[in-house]
């Protein structure tokens, strides 16, 4: 049966409506501020096998759309009206949540003794246990370390609390009565979505809504399938890097080969590294999962609005992500940040897409999202945990136009939290909220620029934490000829004589009247710079977003009294052309190509290729071991740029094939060394 088109637009809308209203209610009546005003929580209606099928627009988080929240439900046996499904654990939801501070709800909706429908939401939680305030950390190796694991099980049993289940979290979390304020929050906006379901199926029938849901997911394959129809038939590689895994200096690499034909799309991620002993990995379980399919939905999504949000969109996409890697790792990996590897990860598709065709997708984003968490502490010795901010960089830029400065939608559509609401609750000032200049890739469209957060700590005790702090290292690339954005910094009390460089924060204990300011980096640039119409650079250098000097060494544009000096403009732009090389399709920075002019492609594939086949509680051992006798200099850490300790070329590339030969005669000792 397919329903009438005009009905299935009606059922649509009410759909969408449903889940809304569920996103307003939950950020309406939660407790923390993470969640009232980052917006760090999702809401949706999954089909009686778990897709979901609807989806806000502009509420919440965007990016869990491709979740599937059957293989938490597997585990439960006996479900029944009334009944609530509570998890926050990476595994056993097979990355339902995708790391434990994300609690997830999910409601079965029954109607004359069926289910036609599951209500689900999530909040990203400020504590839940573990070895740090906020229970985030990169160090961390194994989940254990990350907080309180919750397997799927029931929160709600036909109508009635789990009051033993309260009693272990209040044990297992610092902040147990704010938290347990969003999950009541949580409860009231599925209380909404089922009720609101009822209406509907009284309305149409329960066979009508059932028919709704897949005719609706139907349509958006469709239509999904038309827009990826205009990637260029072929297969496309690309990979990026993360700085390191925080407890050695090692860069950490994704890759992702693009295959499209007529519309089908494959995400091969063979070639990443192996899963690492730190918090960077991402739990997919192997399957097409959420953070692996994002930029595809943003393409399709960019590209035609009509779209309805929900699975069918990725039933034209299939993923390969091998067991054992970041992005599929055993348990028990720590996953803490893996959204810094989801971000890598999804602009690797995004450099794939730029080689099937340069004009399809804009170059990267700053590559970053960063909770900055203040911890302070009462007279009493109680600890206060709050999100003071989420910082992103800016938006790459794309042909036609500008990044968007200061913003960055890419992993998900959290917002500003207001800094009067920070200093209502906290002692601690924010002293400089700004954009950062010069941040932004110079191109003929430039990269937006990043921004510049200070805090001013005011008590003892206090504790600044930073996670997903990445490009410190390697710098969000430009495109078409246009230059990177500028890398990520944290400083402590800048402009002073105690100015010092934190580099990537864990936890770190100011004194009080220490100022601590993260720069993020800005997005890439596309475009040849010089050819920014020069008016446009004057107006950049007006509104601070690039400096003067930076406009005439990257722009090629001279500034006298304000106003750009025509002629010597013009001998600049024809000076720097004749001194440069031919435009370059990705520029990478000096610190990328020096990596890869030791451990290019070919190479590194075939080092991860040999290092899988070993045990998995050996391979990350023996992946430092290789690199760190290929590069003596690696564990100078970011003080030293890394295009600076990479050091001699061709010794490192023969120390290369040493440790290949090595790693061949240990995984086949019939190879016997080669």
């Amino acid at each position: 049966m397919k329903l009438d088109p005009v009905l299935l637009e009606i059922f649509f809308h009410k759909f969408t409506a449903i889940t809304e209203e569920m996103a307003i209610t939950l950020q309406r009546t939660a407790r923390t501020t993470y969640v009232k005003e980052a917006g760090d929580f999702g809401t949706s209606i999954a089909t009686p096998q778990g897709r979901l099928f609807a989806y806000p627009t502009d509420l919440g988080v965007s990016g869990f759309l491709d979740s599937d929240v059957g293989p938490a439900l597997a585990r439960i046996e006996d479900l029944e009206p009334g009944d609530v499904v509570i998890t926050n654990h990476p595994y056993d939801s097979e990355g339902l949540s995708t790391h434990m501070p994300d609690l997830h709800l999910i409601k079965p909706v029954f109607v004359d003794g069926r289910i036609v429908a599951h209500g689900w939401d999530f909040i990203h939680s400020s504590d839940i246990g573990g070895a740090v305030p906020s229970s985030i950390s990169p160090r961390f190796a194994e989940l254990y370390e990350e907080g309180f694991q919750i397997p799927p099980l029931k929160l709600v049993k036909a109508g009635e609390m789990n009051r033993d289940f309260l009693t272990l979290y209040r044990a297992n979390c610092r902040m147990p009565e704010e938290n347990l304020g969003d999950i009541e929050a949580m409860l009231a906006a599925l209380r909404v979505g089922e009720r609101r379901i009822h209406e509907l199926v009284a309305l149409h029938g329960a066979d009508t809504f059932l028919q709704a849901q897949q005719d609706l997911a139907e349509y958006a394959a469709e239509k999904a399938l038309a827009v990826q129809k205009k990637i260029p038939n072929g297969t496309y590689e690309f990979w990026d890097f993360l700085d390191d895994d925080f407890n050695s200096d090692v860069p950490v690499r994704v890759r992702c080969r693009l295959t499209a034909q007529d519309g089908e799309v494959h995400l091969d991620f063979t070639g990443s590294d192996p899963q690492v002993e730190a918090a960077y990995n991402i739990p997919t379980g192997g399957k097409r999962h959420p953070w692996l399919t994002l930029k595809l939905m943003h393409y399709v999504f960019s590209h035609d609005r009509t779209v309805p949000l929900n699975h069918g969109m990725f039933d034209h996409v299939t993923v390969e992500a091998p067991l054992g890697t970041v992005v599929n790792p055993e348990p028990p990996a720590a996953v803490g940040i893996r959204s810094a590897t989801a971000i890598r990860l999804n602009e690797s598709i995004v450099g794939a897409m730029t080689r099937a065709e340069p004009e399809l997708m804009p170059a990267p984003s700053g590559g970053i999202m960063i909770p900055s968490v203040l911890v302070e502490q009462d007279a009493g010795g109680a600890r206060k945990v709050m999100v003071l901010q989420s910082l992103v960089g800016g938006t790459g830029a794309r042909f036609g136009a500008d990044g968007v400065d200061g913003r960055d939608s890419s992993l998900a559509n959290q917002r500003n939290t207001p800094i009067e609401k920070t200093e209502e609750e906290a002692e601690a000032m924010i002293t400089d909220y700004a954009l950062r200049t010069d941040s932004g890739g110079a191109g003929r469209w430039r990269g937006g620029t990043g921004v510049a957060f200070s805090v001013r700590v005011a008590q003892h005790g206090s504790a600044v934490l930073g996670r997903g702090m990445e490009r410190f290292v390697f710098c969000p690339w430009g495109a078409a000829g246009g230059k990177p954005g500028a890398k990520a910094r944290v400083v402590v009390n800048p402009g002073t004589n105690r100015e010092a460089e934190l580099g990537k924060l864990d936890i770190f204990y100011p004194e009080p009247g220490d100022v601590v300011t993260i720069l993020t980096p800005g997005g890439g640039g596309y475009g040849d710079p010089l050819e920014r119409p020069p008016e446009e650079v004057r107006e950049d250098v007006r509104f601070g977003y690039v400096s003067k000097a930076s406009a005439e060494r990257d722009y090629g544009v001279v500034l006298a009294g304000g106003a750009v000096d025509v002629v010597a403009t013009e001998a600049r732009r024809d000076r720097l052309r004749g001194e440069r090389g031919p435009l370059e399709e990705f520029d990478f920075g000096p610190e990328r190509e020096a990596w890869e002019a030791v451990f290019d492609d070919a190479t590194m594939m075939e080092l991860n290729a040999l290092l899988m086949r070993l045990g998995t509680n050996v391979r990350a051992r023996r992946r430092r071991e290789v690199f760190n006798r290929v590069i003596p200099r690696l564990a100078e850490g970011a003080v030293v740029p890394l295009h600076e300790r990479v050091g001699d070329v061709c010794e490192a590339r023969r120390r290369v094939e040493e440790e290949l030969a090595r790693l061949r005669e240990d995984v086949d000792p019939r190879t016997g060394g080669g």
